[in-house]
């Protein structure tokens, strides 16, 4: 009997903070993916306002008390509506109606996020409300991926290495393989050549490095790796940083983007300070793949990361192993985790694992998700 096809739209806002990705998928909720109409919409001032705001109030709030409702209801109003705009964007790229799509994959903003550790239990927070978008869209959705798998003892993220394994097995990529995901925070997903997978959080990426350089003028990031080309490396002060605890311990384990801040280049010029947080951020994935049963025979990179050319020199020279962006396998770079969250929603609505013990430190495989359905 033939596989259940599902049309999925996924949606993802990462902590980069620089706008939102869609696309639709058909797929089974294993191997068989067939990607469709994607889109990336930068947030305009109003809405990346809301998120800041959000944000900075996470961080006061550090999940002791109350939330702090009115910025967080403000930023996911706006989310939401955004969400629903794409998704019309989307099925008339397509050609389609909210009638033709099963379900909506629905990540939402991570404003904060706290690793489990013997002094307190974790939790993570993700803005978006799911019901309003079912009601606005039409269409079911899952959203609140990752509550389930924190609530379980999980670190609740990565939450890409199934796919990432997903898409290497359809594709007959060589093993062992690392997939690395450069975003605001760093990831990986190690699949060895039986097919197994360890994944975990690396360390930072382009989060301290944008913080850094929007520190002057108007800049978002560091386009092209420019500032950080024309800086000079303190080789001392990255070794340093190298010697922070969170390298050794033992994955899983996760992060929250402001774990490491770009506090850590404080005194450097800006073009010295963009050096080094760059070569950091090379220099922890590298760090991480002391971890593999089997060291990889090359990396493919997906995130924002992979489109700064330092930042992939400093990778290559690190590891020492081939480094390619994933559209040199076919991959669609911009819009991966878009895919990966319409994936999840499929295996979701099937009661799949979400994550499983070598990706999240989770006891047993953990479905997740919670769903929200449209008005008949």
């Amino acid at each position: 009997m033939a596989a259940k096809l599902y049309r999925a739209i996924g949606f993802m806002t990462g902590t980069s903070m620089d706008g939102l990705d869609g696309a639709i998928l058909e797929t089974d909720g294993e191997s068989l993916i067939r990607p469709r109409a994607c889109l990336s919409l930068p947030f305009d001032d109003g809405v990346r306002g809301h998120i800041l705001a959000a944000v900075k109030a996470a961080r006061a709030w550090g999940f002791e008390g109350d939330e702090p409702a009115e910025a967080f209801a403000l930023a996911e109003d706006a989310l939401t509506e955004l969400h629903a705009e794409a998704t019309a964007q989307l099925l008339e790229m397509e050609g389609l109606t909210e009638a033709n799509i099963d379900v909506i994959g629905f990540h939402g903003q991570t404003v904060l996020h706290r690793a489990p550790s013997a002094r307190a239990a974790g939790r993570t927070r993700q803005l978006g409300r799911g019901a309003a978008l079912a009601r606005l869209t039409g269409i079911n959705v899952v959203n609140d991926f990752r509550a389930a798998d924190v609530a379980a003892g999980g670190q609740g993220a990565p939450f890409a290495p199934l796919y990432h394994a997903a898409l290497a097995k359809r594709d007959g990529l060589e093993r062992p393989l690392g997939v690395v995901n450069l975003g605001g925070v760093g990831n990986i997903t190690l699949i060895d050549a039986d097919g197994g997978i360890l994944a975990f959080d690396t360390g930072p990426a382009n989060g301290p490095i944008d913080d850094w350089v929007g520190g002057e003028g108007d800049r978002l990031f560091d386009e092209g790796g420019a500032l950080a080309q024309a800086g000079n490396l303190d080789e001392a002060r990255l070794q340093g940083l190298l010697n922070h605890p969170y390298f050794e311990t033992q994955p899983p384990k996760s992060l929250d983007r402001q774990d490491f801040t770009s506090a850590m280049a404080e005194g450097l010029s800006i073009e010295d300070g963009a050096a080094l947080l760059t070569e950091f951020a090379a220099a922890s994935v590298v760090r991480g793949l002391e971890w593999a049963a089997e060291r990889p025979r090359r990396l493919i990179v997906t995130g924002g990361g992979r489109n700064n050319p330092v930042l992939m020199d400093a990778l290559r020279r690190r590891a020492g192993v081939p480094v390619d962006p994933v559209e040199a396998v076919g991959w669609r770079g911009d819009v991966l985790e878009a895919e990966l969250f319409a994936w999840l929603a499929v295996r979701s609505l099937r009661g799949w694992p979400l994550s499983v013990p070598a990706t999240t430190g989770v006891q047993e495989p953990m479905t997740g998700g919670v769903l929200s359905r449209a008005a008949v």
